[in-house]
């Protein structure tokens, strides 16, 4: 039986595995939906944190993502990470949000626990990309 940690990384590597076209667009709004969902228990500036560390770990291996400084504009939150994902071949982006989504949610999962995170990601993303990897999320 998969963990909770891998089932979680297995959904988003497959969401992400779904948006061949337009990258900076399905991933930005991937982002979007999350944060709309988490600002709710963590607040803004709890988001902002998690994104900035978020993005500090992942330059280590996508060195051209943004420097993780958050504009004041909610609206404009994404606007450096959007830009950096065009900037790429598609594929390049896809993995560095994938892998930047994953350090993410791993932050979130070690601060708040893996059920909740799922449950947050289920808000956000809807039930479908999380049902089709088994029961264990159905009753969470």
């Amino acid at each position: 039986m998969e963990t909770d940690n891998m089932v979680r990384r297995r959904i988003i590597s497959d969401l992400m595995a779904q948006h061949t076209d337009k990258i900076a667009d399905a991933s930005i709004d991937l982002w979007e939906q999350m944060a709309t969902q988490i600002i709710l228990i963590v607040g803004e500036g709890g988001f902002n944190s998690l994104y900035a560390r978020s993005l500090f770990l992942t330059r280590s291996t996508f060195p051209w993502l943004p420097n993780g400084s958050v504009p004041a504009q909610a609206n404009q939150r994404f606007s450096e990470l959007k830009i950096s994902f065009e900037e790429q071949p598609p594929l390049q982006a896809n993995k560095a949000n994938s892998q930047l989504l994953i350090t993410f949610t791993d932050i979130l999962a070690s601060l708040i626990g893996e059920h909740l995170t799922i449950r947050i990601l289920r808000s956000a993303w809807g039930n479908d990309a999380l049902d089709r990897f088994g029961k264990e999320f159905k009753n969470e």
